[in-house]
C-alpha cells in the first residue's frame, strides 16, 4: 500500500500491494486493470510506475489518438518496440522499464500485441481501461494466457477511514473487537458511525473523497458526483453498439428500483410487457462496464452458491454509494450525514454493503423464497454459507427470514451476521455487527503455496 498524490491530499489504496506482488513474480504477464471510470486506476498505476521503475512510459490512447499508429503495422516485437521507442523518445532499459497502456479499449490492436510483447520479455506492461468488459468483441484476438486481470473499485470504507485520518491502531482495535466478538467503547462506536454516514454520502470515488477531506464541502462533492453520472451516460451512448436507450433506462431506474420493498429489479417498471431476453444484454453491459453491480438470487443457500444462481432474478446496485445518493431524486444528504434514520435509507445502506462485500472478494448473491422470506446477502465463508442481513432501524434483532433460514437443518447453516446500528453483540447463532465492521468480512484466500503430489509407486509394474 502507498499514498497517492491527488490534489493537495494523499489517498492510500490497498491495490498498490497487489501491484508490488505482481512485480515480484519472476515470470510476469501483462497486468490488465479494469474498473469503472474515476475509481483511480491511472493515478495508482502512474504512482507505482514512477516509484518502482527507473523508466516509466505512459501512453493514453484516448488523449493521444495518434499513438494507435504504433500498433497499426507488424506485431513483431522488434518492430513494435522500435516504433514505441521512436514515438516516446525516451530511453527504455531492459528489466527496469514499465510501459503503461491507458484507455486500451480505444486501441484493440494494442491488446492483441500484448501477447508478443510479453513473450519478448524485455519490459513490463500494465494495461488499463474503463470499459474493457464491454469492448472485448472489438479485439481481434484476446491475449489469453498473457494477461493477469485485476478489477479496481472505488475506495472501500477502510480506505475512506484512512483518508479521513483514522489511525491504523484504531482499525486494529476494531478488528480485534470483531474477531473476539467484543463491543467497542461507545465513543469509538459513535464516531465510526458518523464516519460511515459520511461514506454513504461521499462514497469512494477518489476525487469526491479528496474534495470532502480537503474542503468538507458536500455541495462540491455532489456537484462532482453528478459530473460522473453524466459521464457514465455519455459512455453508454459512445460505447454501447446497440440498445443504448434500454441501457439508459435501466441505469436511470436503479435508484427507484432499490427503493422498492424487496429491492429486486422488475422489468415492468421500464415497460409494461418487457421480457427478460430483450433486456438481458443491456443489464450485462452495465455490469460488465463496472457501472452497476448485479446481485443474483440463489434457489437455496447451499454450497456451492454459484450452481444455485438464478440470473433472471437479481438486484442491481450502483458501483458507488455516493453516486447513488447523488442520483436520488430527493436531497437526502443532510439527513444521512446526521444519522436521521427516519429517512428511507435502507437501499443506500444496502448498496454500501454490497460495494464493500464485492471489494472484499465476495460475489454478490441474495436468497428469497415465498416460504422462507428474503435474506439480503449470502456469501461463502470458511467452507460454509454465511447469511448477511442489513438492518437500518432500531429493531434489528427482529429478523424472521434469517431465523427461517437458520432453522432448515438440511442447509446446515450454523451462523449468520446482522449489520446494524448497534454495537458488537452475539447470541448462539447470530453475530450482530455495526455497519462499519463489514470492512472486516472478507472472502477466503488461497494459501501462498499449496503443494500436492500423488504417490504413483503402487502403479509400478
Amino acid at each position: 500500500m502507498t499514498r497517492l498524490a491527488l490534489g493537495d491530499e494523499m489517498l492510500e489504496r490497498k491495490l498498490y500491494a497487489r501491484l508490488l506482488q505482481w512485480k515480484s513474480q519472476k515470470r510476469r504477464k501483462a497486468l490488465c486493470i479494469s474498473g469503472a471510470r474515476q475509481v483511480g486506476k491511472t493515478t495508482l498505476i502512474r504512482q507505482f510506475g514512477k516509484e518502482q521503475y527507473k523508466h516509466f512510459v505512459e501512453i493514453n490512447f484516448l488523449n493521444d489518438p495518434l499513438s494507435k499508429t504504433i500498433f497499426s503495422g507488424s506485431l513483431r516485437p522488434q518492430e513494435l518496440l522500435a516504433n514505441l521507442t521512436a514515438y516516446v523518445r525516451q530511453p527504455l532499459e531492459i528489466g527496469n522499464t514499465l510501459i503503461f497502456l491507458d484507455e486500451i479499449q480505444e486501441c484493440p490492436q494494442a491488446r492483441v500485441a500484448i501477447k508478443f510483447l510479453v513473450e519478448d520479455g524485455r519490459f513490463d506492461y500494465i494495461e488499463s481501461g474503463s470499459l474493457l468488459g464491454v469492448s472485448t468483441k472489438s479485439v481481434p484476438s484476446l491475449p489469453v494466457g498473457f494477461e493477469e486481470p485485476v478489477t479496481m473499485y472505488p475506495l472501500d470504507f477502510e480506505e475512506f477511514c484512512w483518508a479521513n485520518g483514522v489511525q491504523k491502531k484504531t482499525i486494529e482495535l476494531l478488528h480485534d473487537a470483531y474477531l473476539n466478538k467484543r463491543p467497542v467503547s461507545e465513543l469509538i462506536h459513535e464516531t465510526m458511525k458518523k464516519l460511515f454516514y459520511s461514506y454513504l454520502v461521499v462514497g469512494g470515488m477518489p476525487e469526491a473523497v479528496n474534495i470532502f477531506v480537503s474542503t468538507n464541502d458536500i455541495v462540491q462533492v455532489i456537484s462532482f458526483q453528478r459530473e460522473i453520472l453524466a459521464l457514465y451516460r455519455q459512455d453508454i451512448v459512445k460505447y454501447s453498439t446497440q440498445n443504448s436507450n434500454k441501457i439508459h433506462r435501466i441505469f436511470d431506474a436503479i435508484p427507484g428500483q432499490l427503493d422498492e420493498k424487496n429491492r429486486r429489479f422488475t422489468l415492468s417498471s421500464l415497460e409494461k410487457n418487457a421480457r427478460q431476453n430483450r433486456y438481458e444484454s443491456s443489464f450485462l453491459w452495465l455490469n460488465d462496464a463496472g457501472v452497476a453491480l448485479a446481485c443474483y438470487n440463489v434457489t437455496q443457500p447451499t454450497i456451492p452458491l454459484k450452481l444455485n444462481e438464478k440470473h433472471n432474478l437479481f438486484k442491481l446496485y450502483l458501483c458507488d454509494t455516493g453516486l447513488l445518493t447523488a442520483a436520488c431524486a430527493q436531497n437526502i444528504q443532510f439527513a444521512l450525514l446526521n444519522g436521521d434514520v427516519s429517512v428511507n435509507w435502507g437501499s443506500i445502506l444496502e448498496n454500501a454493503v454490497a460495494q464493500q462485500l464485492l471489494a472484499n472478494g465476495f460475489p454478490l448473491r441474495y436468497f428469497n423464497s415465498i416460504r422462507h422470506g428474503e435474506v439480503d446477502f449470502v456469501v461463502e465463508k470458511n467452507g460454509k454459507v454465511l447469511p448477511v442481513e442489513v438492518k437500518s432501524g432500531k429493531s434489528f434483532k427482529l429478523h424472521a427470514a434469517l431465523n427461517n433460514v437458520l432453522d432448515v437443518k438440511d442447509w446446515g447453516i450454523s451462523e449468520a451476521v446482522v449489520l446494524c446500528q448497534g454495537n458488537v453483540d452475539s447470541d448462539e447463532r447470530i453475530l450482530y455487527l455495526p455497519w462499519y465492521m463489514v470492512m472486516f468480512l472478507k472472502a477466503d484466500q488461497l494459501p501462498s503455496q499449496w503443494l500436492h503430489r500423488v504417490d504413483i509407486g503402487a502403479l509400478a509394474v
